[in-house]
């Protein structure tokens, strides 16, 4: 850990309660003094270090997140972990990638093969046919606006990719381009195009990978667990450890993934973390409906505050005859096409937090 500063404390309260959305105190750093210790903290091998300063600082400012040494290195940190400092970086095998998603598309719309390579073979206004260009690409960013222009000028463009784009997620950060859309009110700069658009800009896709990590209240007492939640979804690591609570309370076994609730699962149809917790109605003196409300808060904060969260951990921690952990990493298999090897949640986790502790000590 750095130097003690008069700034230190804020350092050691972020890190220590795990809140980072708190807003900035009028006796915190100048934006100059945050710029300055990003610059000395970015490796030196990175081109523009001032640049990524500059965006990183205007982001943390915008959304009145406490520019503590603990937040700068979590940013720092997920940006080397995701496109060590390229703001639109290139992905291997990715005409591979695109044409897989055409032809998975195509099949689920009943278009044949030869429609498709016919659409291709279009002229595209470089001169190039739309085969030759997605055989070209190499970053997220031209996969993005290639399948933008061929809904428009593609014959089947509008049947075959109308409302579907392959890219997910992108910029420095990878963060998701539907939670950027999602949280896109407040977002300080001039709009190019699209949030889409924006979240391939350097500096738009730090301000919103910054918003995805840290600008929400969290009681984890390690990073660790907001770099797992950064993968998987905010507060999945609370999640996950309530369903081992859940689990030891009600002796049956779950994967601790963090999601509570099964998607648009009917009343009728619970998920297994539901089920567990209706066995346990009883013990729990809770109908159902009261504790698919209880869960429907489960990506919040206030879900701590239901006497469901309280309860159930009362009754696992009577079974296991000790207090119990009220973070863990989740259990999950990360799946996309940009991935060729089994990676986990907890992969990820571990890989950025190494990466934070050494920034925290350069």
């Amino acid at each position: 850990m750095p130097a003690q500063s008069r700034f230190h404390r804020f350092a050691l309260f972020a890190l220590g309660l795990g809140i980072a959305g708190l807003s900035a105190c009028d006796t915190g750093p100048t934006p100059e003094a945050v710029r300055a210790e990003l610059v000395r903290r970015i490796p030196r091998s990175v081109p523009d270090r001032a640049g990524w300063a500059r965006d990183i600082q205007a982001a943390f400012a915008a959304q009145e997140i406490e520019p503590s040494t603990s937040n700068l290195c979590a940013v720092l940190a997920v940006v080397e972990q995701e496109s060590t400092y390229r703001a639109d970086p290139p992905v291997p095998g990715l005409p591979t990638i695109a044409r897989g998603e055409i032809d998975r598309r195509a099949a689920r719309l009943h278009v044949p093969a030869f429609m498709v390579d016919a659409a291709l073979e279009m002229r595209s206004p470089d001169g190039r046919t739309y085969a030759e260009r997605i055989d070209a690409l190499r970053t997220e960013q031209q996969l993005s606006a290639l399948f933008e222009e061929m809904i428009q000028r593609v014959p089947l463009g509008r049947r075959l990719l109308r409302g579907f784009n392959p890219v997910r997620t992108g910029g420095p950060m990878q963060v998701s381009i539907a939670f950027a859309e999602r949280n896109a009110r407040g977002y300080p700069y001039p709009l190019d195009g699209s949030i889409r658009h924006e979240v391939f800009s350097r500096r738009g896709g730090l301000y919103f990978g910054i918003r995805h990590l840290l600008a929400y209240p969290a009681h984890y007492t390690q990073p660790l667990h907001r770099f797992a939640d950064f993968n998987a979804g905010w507060y999945a690591s609370r999640n996950a450890a309530f369903q081992r609570a859940v689990s030891l309370a009600s002796g049956r076994a779950l994967v601790y993934d963090g999601d509570l609730l099964a998607p648009g699962a009917p009343m009728d149809r619970p998920g297994t973390t539901e089920a567990a917790l209706r066995d346990m109605g009883a013990s729990l003196g809770m109908d159902a409906a009261t504790i698919r409300a209880a869960l429907q808060r489960g990506r919040t904060l206030a879900f701590e505050d239901t006497a469901l969260y309280r309860d159930v951990y009362a009754l696992a921690e009577r079974k296991a005859g000790g207090p119990l952990a009220r973070a863990r990493l989740p259990q999950i298999d990360l799946s996309s096409p940009k991935i060729t090897r089994k990676l986990t949640t907890a992969w990820f986790a571990d890989r950025v937090n190494g990466r934070w502790k050494q920034c925290m000590a350069r």
